[in-house]
């Protein structure tokens, strides 16, 4: 039996769930639970795309399905463990990040070497690039375990940028990644780069708002206004 149904499924509801986790109120019932959705398609989507990409020899493919079920789950571990001590899941969260990011660039220095500075058609740039999300989220998990408890606001932008960029990965994937499979009228570039931009947008926006403003969420303000 293929997975790629499975994962085509995982996918959709992936996405879908995720951009209505990225626009409902953050802290509301709407969001924990489209993100809970999230993270269990993301899950599904990610280990059936790594499975068919080691079977398939995409290498880069292959990391990039282990760095997004990496961001996921430390973006739930990032929200559902609040106590500050130490855990052997952010050690294997840092290893893992820290492997893939490693790997990233000895595969773009490997396309870099070649005559079109790609490999299986895709750039040494975005592997670079690649690579430097995944070292930005091992050190994060470095100074997670060295600082043990950060400000309520730190652990909800620690949990945004990573969901963020999972949702942007997925959705990437989808509508710039499989354009071929698109009808012929839909296949214009600006016009499926939208949702992609969108995503990256809200993203931005929520973290901004959340590090930089005295932001809090639904159920605080609602704990605060009781008080």
């Amino acid at each position: 039996m293929t997975l790629l149904p499975i994962h085509i499924a995982a996918g959709a509801v992936g996405m879908l769930s995720g951009a209505v986790a990225l626009y409902a109120l953050k802290g509301g019932r709407l969001h924990r639970k489209s993100g809970m959705v999230f993270v269990y398609a993301m899950v599904l989507m990610t280990l059936t795309a790594l499975v068919m990409t080691m079977l398939g020899g995409g290498r880069f493919s292959a990391m990039q399905a282990l760095f997004t079920f990496y961001l996921v789950t430390t973006s739930l571990l990032t929200v559902r463990q609040r106590e500050p001590r130490f855990r052997w899941t952010n050690v294997g969260a840092m290893v893992l990040a820290l492997s893939v990011g490693v790997y990233d660039i000895m595969l773009g220095l490997e396309a870099a070497a070649r005559p079109k500075g790609t490999l299986d058609g895709i750039p040494a740039a975005m592997m670079f690039i690649f690579a430097g999300f995944a070292l930005l989220g091992a050190l994060g998990d470095l100074r997670m375990m060295l600082v043990r408890q950060f400000e309520r606001n730190e652990r909800i932008a620690r949990h945004l940028w990573r969901m963020g960029l999972a949702l942007w990965i997925a959705v990437a994937s989808f509508f710039l990644g499989q354009t071929r499979h698109f009808p012929e009228p839909l296949r214009n570039m600006a016009l499926l780069a939208i949702p992609v931009l969108l995503v990256l947008v809200l993203t931005v926006y929520w973290l901004l708002r959340v590090r930089f403003t005295a932001w809090a969420p639904r159920r605080q303000r609602m704990e605060v206004a009781v008080r």
